[in-house]
């Protein structure tokens, strides 16, 4: 296409509808969550998604990008590729759906659930369809079908969606009926009462959300049958080789990443000394992440479309500085989300529970936690592009370390206000070695002082919007004053829009040309080079 920047746009928004609906509902379950559930049930939810998160990086190997990379190798059939995928993924999920069956109770013994050995039984089962839908849908964004990807995704958020609601208010409202009839409590019930008690206690607790997400994640997969009776199934060893050899430091790469990313939900176990009960404080710091949602879901939507979109613009001669404009319009947009979460708060927090609110205290260093990630990602495309995906597993390691000793510091003290700021120091290292070793083995012309540029203006409006929230409207969000609190979301939107403009101004006008699909390699040359 003449005009890569509008490709992935348009890529981008399509995986967005999806992944959107997905954090929306989410977001919009917040409220009932946070009103229905304990904070100590909630932490428990938490605690039980940190693992499946870790699990399922394990389960899949890393031959998401592994497809990726083998299916646009010349002389390579892509249907190999990912026959080979999936016939790895599969086994390897199923023997491991078998161990979590077959060892249940002793696993939610273990973990200090007695008498929940179901959801053990239920995360097997969610992993084991996540890692085989996964390779599925890597082949849908390689075949650049970005609409089925979204209807597929879509129909299994709104099937978890429906569950949630199924279990929260129907299940739950009939087992109260059963009780009151048979003159019990409700705790009391038994299977014999109500045979969906065999899967699910009588009580709205953590189980329910997991039995709804479980129920989502065979719906999906049933959905992918038609497409699994059209592979034509081989396996040719040596393509599966060359495949897990480039794979595997993916994954372990990605190990460390992802458990950087949730070993302070597991350490809170551990660690945590803001609550008589850890959960609680975990539960609350998850309410907090949760508000952060909008900016991790930007990160998430850019990804599915970027991935693949880098890898095949690789090959064109000017790839490297479409790669550094991309970072400043991710950039700007990122800087965008923070303002207009951060400028809103008052109303956004009272999605909340009245339990939960305290949580919001982490948003803002949440925020840029996720913004830095998103650049990571930018930044990390280095190792991938080149072949040197070893790299990875050092950088990863070094983010993994901070986080550890952020949290094992400072958790003990200050709760969950350490695992927010070990995420935003981990992220920051990462950034940074990923920076200092692209320069070296894949330089890309980044234009650092734009991008730093961005985030000054970003600083100086949330700083003018602060100023004038505290000469003006102390107070807005706890006076009961409607008029005040409406001046006051009224100024912050000026302030948004001035951010807006300024953007326009600089980065916008600086690669008009990328976005009329005329863009000439000398101009873009000398923008880069710092002589624009």
């Amino acid at each position: 296409m003449a005009n890569p920047l509008r490709q992935l746009a348009g890529e981008t928004a399509l995986y967005g509808l999806s992944t959107i609906l997905a954090r929306v509902i989410n977001f919009l379950f917040v409220p009932f969550y946070t009103r229905l559930l304990t904070t100590e049930s909630y932490g428990v939810v938490t605690e039980f998604m940190a693992y499946i998160a870790v699990l399922q990086v394990v389960l899949v190997f890393g031959l998401e990008t592994g497809c990726f990379r083998f299916a646009n190798k010349e002389g390579t059939d892509p249907a190999k590729v990912y026959s080979d995928a999936l016939g790895i993924v599969g086994l390897v999920s199923l023997f491991f759906l078998a161990i979590m069956v077959v060892f249940a109770g002793e696993i939610s013994d273990w973990l200090g659930y007695h008498g929940y050995r179901n959801c053990i039984m239920y995360i097997g089962g969610i992993l084991a369809c996540d890692s085989i839908t996964a390779i599925l849908f890597a082949k849908l964004r390689q075949e650049h079908k970005a609409l089925k990807f979204a209807l597929l995704k879509t129909v299994k958020i709104l099937t978890e969606t429906g569950a949630n609601f199924a279990l929260f208010f129907g299940f739950a409202a009939a087992c109260r009926n059963i009780a009151a009839d048979a003159g019990k409590a409700v705790s009391d019930l038994a299977p014999s009462d109500f045979a969906m008690l065999l899967f699910i206690s009588p009580e709205p607790d953590f189980s329910y959300v997991i039995f709804a997400i479980f129920i989502s994640c065979i719906v999906c997969l049933l959905l992918f049958i038609p497409d699994l009776l059209k592979f034509r199934f081989s396996f040719d060893r040596k393509l599966a080789g060359q495949m897990l050899m480039y794979s595997l430091p993916l994954m372990v790469a990605a190990l460390p990443g992802i458990v950087n990313d949730f070993l302070d939900r597991i350490l809170f176990r551990f660690l945590d000394a803001g609550s008589e009960v850890w959960q609680s404080s975990l539960g609350i710091f998850q309410a907090g992440v949760k508000i952060s949602v909008i900016m991790s879901l930007f990160v998430q939507m850019f990804r599915f479309a970027a991935e693949p979109f880098f890898f095949q613009r690789a090959a064109d001669r000017n790839s490297r500085t479409l790669y550094a404009v991309v970072m400043e319009y991710f950039s700007a947009f990122c800087g965008l989300i923070f303002l207009g979460v951060i400028l809103y708060i008052d109303v956004i927090s009272l999605i909340l529970g009245r339990d939960f609110r305290e949580g919001i205290s982490v948003v803002p260093v949440m925020l840029l936690s996720y913004i830095l990630l998103g650049m990571l990602f930018n930044v990390s495309m280095w190792y991938k592009l080149s072949g040197k995906t070893g790299a990875a597993i050092y950088i990863t390691l070094a983010g993994l370390a901070v986080t550890v000793a952020v949290n094992v510091i400072f958790m003990p003290r200050f709760s969950y206000y350490a695992a927010a700021w070990g995420h935003l120091a981990s992220y920051a290292v990462m950034f940074v070695i990923s920076v200092l070793l692209g320069n070296r083995y894949y330089p890309i012309p980044y234009n650092w002082k734009r991008i730093a540029f961005i985030f000054v203006l970003m600083g100086l409006v949330y700083g003018g919007a602060a100023a004038v929230d505290h000469f003006f409207f102390e107070g807005a969000a706890f006076s009961g004053s409607a008029p005040l609190m409406i001046a006051k979301l009224a100024v912050n939107t000026v302030f948004i829009l001035l951010y807006t403009g300024i953007i326009y101004l600089t980065v916008h006008r600086c690669h008009r040309a990328y976005l009329s699909g005329k863009q000439q390699d000398d101009d873009l040359g000398e923008d880069h080079s710092g002589k624009h």
